[in-house]
């Protein structure tokens, strides 16, 4: 009873309070172990419990960098918040999804989702499969000086990416070196209109793939060699004592080994690509325009329309946030179940 008095005039008021604190430190009386001070407690934190100290600061940061802006965008789409409305906004409820979804935003929506699922695809496979195909020729016995080879590929992944697209939008420049060139062996009379603001939108596309190509498959083929030098020689021998080609082989042992391991990277990089916004704002700009879309170019993908919405004349803050929580939806989506279609989730 002494103990509990002498303890009860150190503790808040609160009643449930009083009674937890008093039995932990009665039962700590009780086996005689020493009860830490206040700075005591703050030593510890620079050395018994130093982890602890230290963790606070990567989530000070995840609070502050990540948590709070996503949960200031999220309420922003639930606002008017837009050029009209810079200061004095007010909460619209779903609004701002209705104009996106069925509004006035919708004919851009819609056509500008469906290319970006496109884009997703194409980039994603065309890298995969010419990285894949560049390792095998590599890796083929007849190659010699095959590190030199990797070097040569890798460069341009050394290479920023920035200035690797920037350089491309010169070369395929109405005036640029690639018209010149065709020009002067007159394989083409009249300039090809790669990427500019007058050029076919399918020509844009196009384009904007297979530069996506020369950028992305060094990393693929990095990847599928490091997989193709541990694959089973065993295996291999047996298919060629069985009479396999090599391209049964391939698809037999090669090809499904390869795509075993780098699912799970491939699905990161098919979300990568929804919200790719490198290669189409410094590429293209979204360009061509489309009289038909509100903000958004040909070749704009959902992440680059998003931007112009908010940096653009229009500045429409909440179709912004709305397009935000619409891409995080579809990207969660796709990538669970995807991930947890593939082989190595399946036998992980």
């Amino acid at each position: 009873i002494k103990f509990t008095f002498q303890v009860a005039g150190m503790l808040p008021n609160s009643p449930a309070t009083n009674l937890r604190s008093v039995r932990k430190l009665y039962v700590l009386h009780r086996e005689q172990h020493h009860v830490p001070t206040n700075g005591e407690e703050l030593a510890s934190l620079l050395d018994t419990r130093l982890h602890t100290t230290l963790l606070m600061l990567p989530i000070l940061g995840i609070i502050a960098f990540t948590v709070l802006p996503t949960i200031y965008m999220i309420s922003m789409a639930f606002t008017n918040y837009d050029a009209h409305h810079p200061i004095g906004f007010s909460w619209s409820g779903l609004q701002a999804f209705g104009n996106v979804l069925s509004g006035d935003l919708a004919g851009t929506f819609f056509p500008v989702l469906g290319w970006t699922l496109i884009w997703a695809v194409c980039a994603t496979v065309t890298t995969f499969f010419f990285g894949v195909l560049l390792a095998l020729l590599i890796e083929s016995k007849g190659i010699k000086h095959k590190a030199f080879w990797r070097t040569i590929f890798v460069i341009v992944y050394a290479v920023p990416q920035f200035v690797s697209l920037l350089m491309m939008a010169q070369f395929l420049d109405l005036q640029g070196p690639l018209n010149n060139i065709l020009l002067g062996w007159h394989l083409i009379e009249h300039p090809i209109n790669f990427i500019g603001a007058s050029a076919s939108p399918l020509v844009a596309r196009v384009t904007v793939i297979v530069v996506n190509m020369w950028i992305g498959i060094p990393v693929s083929m990095l990847v599928s060699t490091a997989i193709i030098q541990n694959l089973p020689e065993d295996q291999i021998e047996a298919a060629r004592i069985d009479g396999a080609n090599a391209f049964q082989i391939f698809r037999a042992i090669t090809f499904p080994q390869i795509l075993f391991v780098m699912s799970p990277a491939l699905i990161q990089q098919f979300i990568g690509n929804l919200n790719n916004f490198n290669v189409i704002y410094l590429l293209t700009g979204g360009l061509p325009m489309n009289n038909n879309y509100n903000g958004a170019g040909s070749t704009d993908l959902l992440v680059t329309w998003l931007y112009n919405l908010t940096f653009g004349q229009t500045q429409r803050y909440n179709a912004s946030a709305v397009l935000g929580i619409l891409i995080f939806i579809i990207s969660a989506t796709v990538s669970l179940i995807a991930y947890r279609r593939t082989n190595a989730f399946k036998e992980g």
